[in-house]
Parts: C-alpha cells; sequence; structure tokens
C-alpha cells in the first residue's frame, strides 16, 4: 500500500522541522527539561498559534478537523526534537476523550481553552496493583446529594505534574478488576481533598501520583454514562499508543541518522569506523528496524480512529509490540556504537534512548501488548 503526505500535512511538517531547529535545539531542551515546569511555556504558546492544538478537534470547537495520521506527523516530529511539552496528554489522550464523549457544554467550554493553549490536562486511569490494566480500579466514586466523592489513589499521571484538570477513573459499582462500574470524572487541580505529588521522569518531563480524600465534584463533571467508561478511556489510550508509535519512529530515524553521521566521521587506525563491515552489518539492521516501526506506526495512525474496539486494540497492540522491540534495538546498537560517547548526558543519543525506554514502557510495554495482540487475535480466529 502507498502511503503519501498531503500537501498540507508536509506543509505543516516542514513548519515543524523548522521550529525545532531554530528554537528547540538540544541545549535549550536540556535547560527546558531542568526548569521548573519542565518543559517551554513560550513553546506550548506557539503550538497554539501553529494550530498544532486544536488539530484533532471538530471546527464547531474551534478546531482543525484533524484525524489520527495528522497527529502521527507532529508526534513523529515532537520524537525526532524530544519535545517535552504535553502534547500527548492534553491533546491527543484528554482531550479526544472530552471530544468523543463528553457532554456538549462541556466540550464548549474547555476544548477552545485546549486549543488556545489555556488549558492542560491529565489522564489519571492506573493504579499502582493494576500496573497496565484499565479495568483495574479501586479508587471509589460514591454518589450522594447531587454530586460524587472521589477516594483512592492514581500512581504515574503523564504530565500530571503541570496539569489544570485530571480525567479520573473512579469505581461506582461492581468490584476491583470488573470492566463494568467504572465512571470518568474531571477534577480541577485545586479540587479540596487532592493532593498531587510531582515528580521528574527518566526522560526529562513530569509525571505525578495522586491521592484523592473525599474529593466532591458536581453532576456536571461526570463524563459519559455511569459504571460504562471503560470502553471511552481505551480508545483514548488506544490512540495515545498509536500517537506514542509515531513518536517512536521519529528518535529512531533521528537515532539512525546520528549514528550514521557518527560512524562517517568517528576514525580508528586512520579510517571512519563506518568502512568496518560488523558495523555496516549492525548499522542495516537498524535502517530495516526504522522502516519496518515506520510501517507499523501507519498501520497504528490508520486503525487509531475505528469504531471497531477488536481491530482497533489488535493493530494498535501489533505496533506497539513490534516498536517496542524495535526501539530497544536501535538504542541498544546506537549507543554500543558510538562507545562510551553514547551515555553520556552531553550527546543527545543517550536521551533518545531514555525516551524510547520510556515509550516502551508507557500505556503497556511490549510484553503486555504483545499478550493482548495473542488474545485479541485468538478471539477473532475463534468468532469465525
Amino acid at each position: 500500500m502507498e502511503f503519501n503526505y498531503s500537501e498540507e500535512q508536509l506543509a505543516l511538517q516542514e513548519t515543524l522541522q523548522r521550529f525545532i531547529s531554530r528554537d528547540y535545539d538540544f541545549d535549550k531542551r536540556r535547560k527546558f527539561s531542568a526548569s521548573s515546569l519542565g518543559y517551554s511555556a513560550e513553546a506550548w504558546t506557539q503550538y497554539a498559534e501553529l494550530g498544532l492544538l486544536s488539530l484533532p478537534y471538530p471546527e464547531e470547537f474551534g478546531g482543525l478537523g484533524g484525524n489520527a495520521v495528522d497527529i502521527m506527523l507532529v508526534m513523529e516530529q515532537f520524537g525526532q526534537g524530544l519535545l517535552l511539552e504535553p502534547y500527548l496528554s492534553t491533546v491527543v489522550t484528554c482531550g479526544g476523550l472530552i471530544r468523543d464523549a463528553a457532554p456538549t457544554p462541556m466540550k464548549q467550554k474547555m476544548l477552545p481553552q485546549i486549543a488556545a493553549g489555556e488549558l492542560k490536562l491529565a489522564l489519571a486511569a492506573y493504579e499502582a496493583a493494576g500496573r497496565y490494566d484499565l479495568s483495574y480500579v479501586g479508587c471509589t466514586a460514591r454518589e450522594s446529594g447531587g454530586s460524587w466523592h472521589l477516594t483512592g489513589r492514581k500512581t504515574v499521571v503523564l504530565d500530571g505534574a503541570s496539569a489544570d484538570h485530571y480525567l479520573v477513573s473512579a469505581r461506582s459499582s461492581g468490584g476491583t478488576g470488573d470492566r463494568d462500574g467504572i465512571s470518568l470524572f474531571l477534577v480541577p487541580r485545586d479540587a479540596k481533598g487532592l493532593t498531587v505529588a510531582a515528580y521528574p521522569t527518566q526522560w526529562g518531563a513530569r509525571a505525578a501520583d495522586l491521592k484523592l480524600d473525599e474529593v466532591t465534584v458536581g453532576a456536571d463533571a461526570l463524563i459519559g454514562a455511569p459504571g460504562r467508561a471503560l470502553p471511552i478511556i481505551e480508545r483514548a489510550v488506544d490512540r495515545a499508543n498509536a500517537a506514542l508509535c509515531a513518536e517512536a519512529v521519529g528518535i529512531i530515524n533521528a537515532l539512525n541518522q546520528a549514528t550514521l553521521n557518527y560512524l562517517k566521521t568517528r576514525k580508528q587506525f586512520g579510517v571512519a569506523i563506518g568502512t568496518f563491515q560488523a558495523l555496516k552489518h549492525k548499522m542495516a539492521d537498524m535502517l530495516i528496524a526504522a522502516e519496518q516501526s515506520r510501517s507499523m506506526a501507519i498501520i497504528a495512525a490508520v486503525h487509531a480512529d475505528s469504531q471497531d474496539a477488536a481491530e482497533r486494540h489488535r493493530a494498535i497492540s501489533a505496533a506497539k509490540a513490534y516498536i517496542g522491540q524495535a526501539g530497544r534495538l536501535v538504542g541498544q546498537s546506537a549507543v554500543q556504537m558510538h562507545g562510551g560517547m553514547g551515555v553520556v548526558d552531553e550527546l543527545i543519543v543517550s536521551h533518545y534512548f531514555k525516551r524510547l525506554t520510556m515509550i516502551d514502557l508507557s500505556l503497556g510495554d511490549a510484553d503486555y501488548h504483545l499478550a493482548n495482540f495473542s488474545d485479541t487475535l485468538r478471539q477473532a480466529v475463534s468468532s469465525v
């Protein structure tokens, strides 16, 4: 199948490339990461001006009507530049969830704010004992007097350190691990009883753990039907995983280019080390992994908007599993061929490898998605 970007998509790609080379080089990125915010507020404003923050939303809510392939293009550039801003959490995951499932008044209020760069969100759907299982929800939601009262803990909330609101999954009925009985709530950061413990992640961004102690929200904070939120959360996470696959492809390509340049310039015994046959073979393996990863990322993006949940899960899990493995191969090979320089903080290679590792571990690692792919494939075959 032939896959090519449209002229508009290519123009957006070139704009992002110019922005990264001009305003977001590696030295600036290190300063952004070391700041108290953990990213560049100025860059976030520029994303709004470029239309990136409104890209996936309908025009009626101030958006540009983009799709998952448009997001793929943006995230690939985010990967090459190692951009730190909470685009995935705010725009793709939470913004997409609000677009798909929130009541109209919430959409009308929040989507334009996201598009303008005035609002940041984070998904609080994972708990320590559940690992990657979105149905494992011990956080409780109790309805009383027209309000909901939330109690529990959420762990590793990506970009939770800077979020203005959280989308929190909580159990309103059933037992821990049941698919039914999970509800989703919009919780403001300043809600009484909410404690946010922020910390830096391995690759330089920020995450947070949440503790909810009788946090009270109104009935208008409920997203979707009570007890029926798991499918919409899974759909949002699927789209986030497709975006992560695209980001990983951008990093893999950047690592390959950096390694190839190093092999051409680093000399031993009076010749460039890129002339050594063993390194040529390893570089070829890295390039093959990059091409196959890109193909899998395209498959994930094409299926990300599918209404067939089983088909969507299967395609995206396949992509996430393969790209997780390919990212490890490319990252390890790049570090090995750079030698000692491959792990120093002053060289971007080590930062690329850290981000690839974090992408693999985020929203389900390669082993988790390989098992999920196997399960969904078996179910599809048995139903025929």
